[in-house]
């Protein structure tokens, strides 16, 4: 009788946790400032609270107290949308942390930010020499934003003044052994094309395939579930861990 209790609180604290991250957006996951850091937490914290808490008539006062704070969440982003004043009092603001290859002490305090995380977040950026920066800046989710001296930045095309061909985005053709029939369509393909395609590779049955793309450019890229690889390079030590050497 208990195990059928917590079974049934567990299924509605996951529905609707589920339902209710879906109607909040992506924003939760993607962005992690600080407001929304804290807010994941307290709304995984009550989901997890209606779910263990087998006391009578609990589950739902906790599911309307997941439901009011999933509402004022919404409410508050959907202020910090039309209002920019209450957007920077939620989310804060970049903060310059270098400038012209200067590291700025004072904001680096005022944030509490120090030099192991900014080296950290350089080199993760590919960034060794700190000359070469013209600006950093520390975004409100964490994030640092490099901007290189001009004289140290990749040449482009655009540099060079030469001319480009437009590139898209793949389409997937095949998923997971099954034919994508929405994109066939929208790049006006249809099955037989597409058999004829894999054929021409030797692959005759479609469920054989783990991925199929079509570039812009009208190439097909596959890949079959079976890599049927002669040789993997392995860079893990699992292997050699404990091997003596002779």
């Amino acid at each position: 009788m208990v195990f059928a209790e917590i079974f049934m609180q567990t299924l509605l604290a996951f529905a609707a946790l589920l339902i209710f991250a879906r109607l909040l957006g992506k924003q939760q996951v993607g962005q992690l400032t600080f407001f929304e850091y804290i807010t994941g937490i307290t709304i995984g914290s009550i989901g997890a609270t209606i779910a263990t808490d087998i006391a009578p008539n609990t589950t739902l006062r906790h599911f309307t107290a997941l439901a009011l704070f999933c509402a004022f969440t919404g409410l508050v982003q959907y202020i910090s949308i039309v209002s920019r004043p209450a957007r920077k009092l939620l989310d804060g603001e970049p903060t310059i942390v270098m400038h012209n290859g200067k590291i700025l002490d004072k904001n680096m305090k005022i944030m509490r930010y120090n030099l192991d995380e900014l080296l950290q977040q350089l080199r993760q950026k590919d960034v060794f020499d700190l000359g070469q920066v013209e600006f950093a800046i520390l975004e409100p989710d964490g994030g640092l934003s490099i901007q290189l001296k001009s004289q140290q930045r990749p040449v482009t095309p655009d540099d060079l003044k030469l001319d480009t061909n437009y590139e898209g985005l793949s389409s997937e053709l095949i998923m997971d052994g099954k034919i994508v029939h929405q994109n066939l369509v929208q790049n006006n393909l249809d099955e037989e094309w597409l058999g004829q395609q894999l054929a021409a590779h030797g692959i005759m049955d479609i469920r054989q395939v783990d991925l199929a793309s079509l570039t812009t450019d009208g190439k097909l890229y596959f890949d079959l579930k079976d890599d049927n690889l002669p040789h993997t390079t392995d860079i893990s030590d699992t292997f050699t861990q404990g091997r003596k050497k002779h």
